[in-house]
């Protein structure tokens, strides 16, 4: 049946929710690209930047770990950051104010994500919505002329189906890959979580050895 037809040809078999698809699959994988390619810019070593940061605040050099925050401009970098610019706060204030920015970094990274969860989750209706569409028109053609038979509503129904087949096409790597990105948020939630952590120890750790360092004078 699609011997002989080109590209364009059997797009156009299907109908116009065939462009719909068409586009829907076009913003899903776009969107996928600039999320992975953002997240890898994004990622860090969260071992060996608290290093970097444990170095700095036992010497009491806050300043330059904010510096060095401010120069990664990464999730789990604003975070600390966040901690950091208040260090000489009370502990609660410390925590919420990292806490706040985990809020604002985990909705940056999931930006855009929902699109591609709506288009795997709808895009089988929209091919399943072409498919009866194209079933009705078989039948009404036939209705109209009066002729045709079996083989022309098995022809109908079979180009009906390829909005079916397409829909199933973009829907299902949609999907797959909503699951993706919502893994790799997760790790970044993880990580921003963990450095959180550890750079409220360290506060709380210094704050001690200053207030024993004043007691001492």
């Amino acid at each position: 049946m699609f011997e002989g037809k080109s590209v364009l040809d059997i797009v156009n078999m299907g109908g116009f929710t065939m462009y719909i698809l068409l586009v829907c699959s076009v913003i899903s994988l776009t969107i996928v690209l600039e999320r992975v390619i953002h997240y890898r810019r994004k990622r860090v070593d969260r071992l060996e930047f608290m290093g970097r940061i444990r170095a700095e605040v036992e010497k009491g050099a806050y300043d330059v770990a904010v510096t060095i925050c401010a120069m990664q401009d990464k999730p789990v970098a604003n975070v600390v950051e966040a901690g950091l610019k208040r260090h000489a706060r009370s502990p609660e204030e410390v925590s919420q104010a990292m806490e706040r920015e985990i809020l604002a970094e985990t909705t940056r990274l999931e930006q855009f994500t929902g699109a591609v969860g709506v288009i795997g989750s709808t895009a089988v209706y929209i091919g399943l919505f072409g498919t009866v569409l194209g079933i009705v028109s078989a039948f009404h053609n036939i209705s109209v002329t009066g002729s045709g038979g079996l083989p022309v509503v098995i022809s109908g129904v079979a180009e009906a189906l390829i909005c079916t087949a397409t829909g199933l096409l973009v829907a299902v790597p949609a999907v797959i890959a909503h699951s993706y990105l919502n893994r790799r948020v997760d790790r970044f939630v993880v990580d921003m979580e963990y450095c959180s952590s550890e750079t409220k120890e360290l506060l709380l750790g210094r704050s001690g050895a200053d207030a024993s360092q004043d007691a001492a004078k």
